[in-house]
């Protein structure tokens, strides 16, 4: 994810309404400004360096803003961030659906209060053509105690205008002991 804050986050403010039921956030949120930056050549001229630059512009120690005008230039306008996640109540499996602004207004007061820095631990990237699916596991460490707090896997859609890549989608999952990281997307010893 990347993302893995949102379903925490949004889990206190959604209420799933039936089984698989994709939701978004409820009413009126506090919107955070996201400067207008110009996508990095490196960060989006190779499948490996926009998936890198995603986890980077999440992550950051306790007080630091996050680079969100940065995180924006890697993503096509109408970017869906999807969370797939059991609610705690009811048990059913959502699908929390967010734009990037939502994504940003849901999460920057805890990632920047709390600190939050995310890495990828292995990939596997599909490609046909000017599109592309990466499967990224990654964990996710709390800043100030250096504590993994979440693992899972999260899949970016990509494609390539002939100029440069853009992620269209994100969609991950956390780790449980029911659902674990798959060997292919561990790494290597």
């Amino acid at each position: 994810m990347k993302r893995w804050l949102i379903g925490c986050a949004l889990l206190s403010g959604l209420a799933p309404l039936a089984f698989g039921q994709a939701v978004g956030p409820k009413g009126k949120m506090k919107s955070v400004p996201v400067q207008k930056v110009d996508a990095r050549p490196e960060d989006v001229g190779t499948i490996e360096g926009i998936v890198k630059a995603s986890y980077e512009t999440i992550s950051g120690g306790v007080g630091v803003a996050r680079q969100w005008g940065r995180d924006e230039s890697l993503f096509d306008p109408n970017v869906r961030f999807v969370a797939v996640e059991r609610d705690p109540k009811s048990g059913a499996i959502v699908a929390m659906i967010t734009t990037h602004q939502e994504f940003v207004d849901t999460t920057d007061a805890s990632l920047v209060k709390d600190g939050f820095t995310e890495r990828e631990l292995a990939h596997k990237i599909e490609r046909y053509g000017n599109v592309a699916t990466v499967l990224s596991s990654y964990e996710g460490k709390n800043a100030s105690t250096g504590k993994v707090i979440t693992r899972g896997v999260n899949i970016f859609q990509l494609y390539y205008d002939g100029k440069r890549w853009w992620i269209l989608s994100m969609v991950w999952d956390q780790e449980t002991p029911a659902n674990p990281i798959p060997p292919e997307l561990l790494p290597k010893a």
